[in-house]
This record gives C-alpha cells, structure tokens and sequence, in this order.
C-alpha cells in the first residue's frame, strides 16, 4: 500500500512539472529582469556626480557645468496631488479612446515618444559610454557648450563632451524605426529600447526629498492603481488600446517569438517605486553606508513584490494593480531595514538636499 501511494505522488508530480508553462514563466522572468535592471541603472544615474565645492573651470575660466545637479526634489506636497494629476489624466485619455477612436490618437502620441525618444535615447547612451570610459577619460575630451540668449541672459544652455555629439545621430536610429519602418510601432525591441530610456531618464529626473515622501506617493498611487483597475475599466483599456512605448512587453515563448502574445508591464509600475528605491541609494550613498542595506532592501521589496503580482495575475487570470503589491513591499523593506539597523526614525527624517 505505501509503495502503491509513493507511485501514485509520484506521478502526480510528474502530471505537475508536465503542466507546467515554461514559455510563461520565462516571459515573466523576463520582464521581471527587464524592470529590475532599469530601477537599478536608474538609480545608479540619480546619483550625485560631484558637489557644488567640487566645480572646476576649463580652459577659458569658466565653470564645467555639466556635471551640475539642480534637479528639484518632489516633497510631501507634491506627493499628495500626484494621484490626482495621474487620474485626471488618465480619464481624459480614456474620454478620447472611448469617444474619439484610437487611430489618430496613436499617430499622435507616436510622434510625440518618437520625437521625445531621441533625447531619451541620447541621455541613455552618453550615460552608458560614460560609465564604460570611466569618469576620467570622459572629462578628457572635449567640453562643448551651445546657448541660446536673449541679452546677458540665457535661455537655453547645453554643456556637453564630443563623444555625445557622435551618439546623437544613432540616438535618433530607433525612433526613425518606430515611426517610419513599416511595423515598427509594434516591434517590441523598439518598444522596450524606448520604454526603458523612458524609464532611466524619468528615475535620475523624478527624486523624492525623503522617505516621508516616498511613503505618501506609494500609499496615494496603491489606492488610485486598486481603484482605476479594480473599480473601473479605465486603466485597462487605456494600457490595452494605446500602442505607445510607455510600457514594457516581453513574449510568452522561450525563443522569444510572439505567437502566444506577450506580458506587459507598464511604465509607472517601474518608475514610481523606482524612485523609492533610487532614494534608498542615495540615503546610502550620503550615509556612506557600507553595503547599501537600504538600495538591496527596497530593490529586493521590489522584485518580491513584482514577482507576487505576477503569480496572482497567472493563478487568477486577471489583471491585477502592480502598487497594490509594489507599495507595501518597497515600504515594508525600507521600515523594516531601518528598524534592524536601529535607525529607522533617523532615516524617516532625513532630508535629500545633495544638490545643494
């Protein structure tokens, strides 16, 4: 009898692994990388290059400026209002989907992330010849400058090295594709190499001043993301409809071919915890704290929390608000590291002013 019920679990493991969806999993895997990767480049590039004490001058005496950090911090103001921006915009383009059709209205934003996309690409890519070269030899080459002023005052001013003037061109390349090579739109490696641009730019751009403020943002973004998927069909008939790279798709099939469709994440669901991660390094990196407990915390609620959506969506076939598991688990982290650490309330207090 013990032998008969050893062989029978036995085969009922073996009907288990059989059935299990190693193209699905593998699509999951991979986007849960793709995203992972992206907040980790992201907040490596929100990091301060140098202090304002550490400015040099060139050649002519004046100040290399294209290091400077002035990137204004969102506070705990800007956190509350930040879910009602999102709804309002949100409803307004699911009023013009609805009513108004989505032909023109993905011709135009096409344009407007294909044009918007060759400054995100270019960024991306000095970034990354910048970090290949290494910081010294990058500010061997030669610095350029282009202004445009009105008087003594100027209005638009650009300091950058000649390597960045060769990547502009090629920045352009996947753009011209998306838009103008026949299905481009819809070519998922040009939809990812945008959306992750999208996606580093916004995280060294878009910084949280404090904990405090990253916990708001999170806790406001967990209800608006329940309510416009749970509560409506706003959210999901918007991702759904738009064919813009504002999200990040990867294809259910383990060579990568899109028979079976694809996974989709979208954008938000990288970016807005991303920035509480990226503020977790950068506590670490002003603490110079050996380890960076915080950033492998926050970074790893992240992929716990992303991977829990996952199951969630495949167990119950649904779509499912990524925040509703994102939020909790990136504060859980945070609170959870600094009360180990004995620090928690010294970090709750802390204030990013590193551009200052």
């Amino acid at each position: 009898m013990e032998r008969l019920t050893e062989m029978a679990y036995q085969s009922v493991q073996a009907l288990r692994l059989q059935e299990v969806d190693w193209d699905l999993l593998s699509s999951y895997a991979g986007l849960l990388g793709l995203a992972t990767c992206s907040i980790y480049a992201g907040a490596n590039g929100s990091l301060p290059r140098k202090s304002g004490t550490e400015k040099k001058k060139d050649d002519d005496g004046e100040e290399d400026d294209e290091d400077e950090d002035n990137e204004e911090r969102m506070s705990s103001e800007d956190a509350w209002i930040f879910p009602i921006i999102g709804s309002i915009a949100l409803v307004g383009l699911y009023v013009l989907v609805k009513y108004l059709g989505t032909e023109w209205l993905n011709w135009m934003l096409g344009w407007y992330f294909g044009v918007a996309g060759v400054g995100s690409v270019w960024n991306s890519w000095i970034s990354l010849t910048r970090y290949l070269v290494g910081e010294t030899r990058w500010k061997k080459f030669d610095q350029v400058r282009m202004s445009v002023k009105k008087g003594s005052h100027v209005l638009i001013g650009i300091s950058t090295r000649t390597p960045s003037i060769i990547l502009l061109p090629l920045a352009a390349v996947p753009s011209g594709l998306y838009l103008f090579w026949g299905d481009g739109r819809r070519s998922v490696l040009l939809t990812d190499l945008l959306g992750v641009s999208f996606a580093y730019n916004a995280l060294t751009l878009l910084r949280i001043d404090s904990f405090k403020t990253g916990c708001i943002l999170l806790s406001g973004l967990f209800v608006y993301d329940v309510w416009w998927v749970f509560g409506t069909d706003v959210m999901v008939r918007v991702a759904t409809t738009l064919d813009v790279p504002i999200k990040l798709l990867w294809p259910k099939s383990v060579v990568l071919a899109g028979d079976r469709g694809y996974t989709m994440l979208g954008l938000g669901d990288v970016v807005i915890p991303g920035t509480f991660v990226a503020l977790g390094l950068r506590y670490d990196h002003a603490r110079q704290t050996a380890g960076r407990p915080y950033f492998r915390a926050t970074l790893a609620g992240y992929i716990w929390g992303l991977a829990v959506t996952m199951w969630v969506m495949h167990r119950y076939g649904a779509a499912q608000p990524a925040l509703l598991y994102l939020s909790p688990a990136c504060m859980v982290s945070f609170a959870a590291t600094g009360h180990w650490r004995g620090e928690l309330m010294e970090a709750w207090q802390w204030i990013d002013n590193s551009n200052k």
